[in-house]
């Protein structure tokens, strides 16, 4: 339990670090491209390497093609009305884009604390956190821009950190005891959601600032991914 609440606390702190970041700091729009490049490389070899692939080992092949499937669907949907609804500019659309983002990457990161220790999720949880901080900093600075109050942007990130803390919480208490076949489900679900997320917001963004050094950033991402995961025994 106490590890599961010093992970939550890291990776949702990354929300409100990389808030304060988007307002009151700038990065070269260069190197935050490259940032978001090397986070969104982590994140793709970590859920495929610690969600996708133990899924398949446990459950079945077909299990994790149901879920990620369903979540890459799920949250296509979501992002399409999202934009739709709120426009993809506007400080609220981020948000909320982000928030949709959020709720499966620790539910999943819930999920795969059950009957783990800290040091297998490593790669995981790394990941997040990577991601987290640019995805913040410019959803923050999007607010800023369309003229928010810097407290009320600050405040939105902390309950959105809260939101996305409870998720991970729901995800470890809640399903402990859960069937294999339904854990692969619900892991490779939020695999999927993920995985489209990183298609449709991570990778478009961070070639958009940072062109083709994008791709050497990604690599990279996956390298330290890979590294995290090497030390943790995965």
């Amino acid at each position: 339990m106490l590890m599961l609440f010093a992970v939550v606390l890291v990776v949702s702190g990354a929300l409100v670090v990389g808030a304060a970041w988007g307002i009151y700091g700038k990065l070269p729009e260069r190197l935050e491209g490259f940032l978001v490049a090397l986070a969104g490389g982590a994140l793709l070899l970590s859920v495929t390497t610690e969600l996708i692939q133990p899924s398949i080992e446990k459950s079945s092949v077909f299990h994790a093609m149901l879920g990620v499937g369903a979540g890459a669907v799920v949250f296509a949907i979501c992002d399409y009305l999202i934009d739709e609804k709120w426009g993809s500019n506007g400080g609220g659309g981020l948000l909320a884009a982000i928030t949709l983002d959020g709720i499966p990457e620790n539910l999943a990161l819930g999920v795969a604390l059950i009957g783990a220790g800290g040091l297998e999720i490593a790669a995981l949880a790394g990941s997040i956190l990577l991601s987290n901080l640019p995805e913040a900093a410019g959803g923050a600075r999007s607010m800023a821009q369309d003229g928010r109050s810097k407290g009320k942007i600050m405040l939105l990130w902390a309950g959105t950190a809260v939101l996305l803390s409870l998720a991970a919480i729901v995800g470890n208490l809640a399903l402990t005891g859960v069937g294999e076949g339904a854990l692969a489900l619900i892991r490779c679900f939020a695999a999927g959601a993920v995985v489209a997320s990183l298609a449709t917001e991570v990778f478009p963004q961070a070639f958009r600032e940072d062109r083709h050094w994008a791709g050497i950033a990604t690599a990279l991402g996956v390298i330290l991914a890979f590294s995290l995961g090497s030390l943790s025994g995965g």
